[in-house]
């Protein structure tokens, strides 16, 4: 498909997630002004229509004759709303996926890690243990646990 010269400015918002970001916004902006037109216009629209009068008419025949027009109007400007939120979901979803491409770097290499590490078990190197815990045989962290005392008696006496 050959590209237009109108394209090839969004080319470059579209690498960029800030860029896209921003243009969206001044979209969602604009969007919204027209909507707020738009809902103006269909309320002037609603009381011209059902003032409108026909010699002849029955006291309910202008409202059933505008009902159409209100309901196309009520739809465009939901569509309108839908349409802006969609763009503000998108924003956020754009953000998102750039978030995701700058993490996966490091998360292949973790994986690549943990492979290389599954593979050869002698290189992985111990936890550097605390020399007054190995000599006491009582872990600070977890408190009683396999090979530690198991009740007072077996404790070693220390000097006060």
């Amino acid at each position: 498909m050959p590209s237009t010269d109108d394209e090839s400015p969004l080319r470059g918002v579209a690498q960029s997630a800030e860029a896209t970001a921003t243009y969206l916004t001044d979209i969602q902006h604009v969007l919204m002004d027209i909507g707020r037109r738009l809902e103006t216009l269909q309320h002037e629209t609603r009381v011209h229509l059902r003032g409108t009068h026909v010699e002849g008419d029955r006291w309910k025949e202008a409202h059933l004759r505008a009902l159409p027009v209100e309901a196309a109007m009520k739809k465009t400007v939901r569509d309108l709303k839908r349409a802006v939120d969609d763009l503000e979901r998108l924003t956020f979803k754009r953000r998102a996926h750039q978030e995701k491409v700058n993490a996966l770097p490091a998360i292949r290499r973790e994986k690549q890690l943990a492979k290389a590490r599954k593979k050869n078990p002698a290189q992985i190197q111990a936890a550097p243990q605390n020399s007054s815990e190995s000599t006491q045989g009582v872990s600070a962290a977890t408190g009683m646990g396999y090979g530690n005392p198991t009740s007072i008696h077996d404790m070693k006496r220390k000097s006060a």
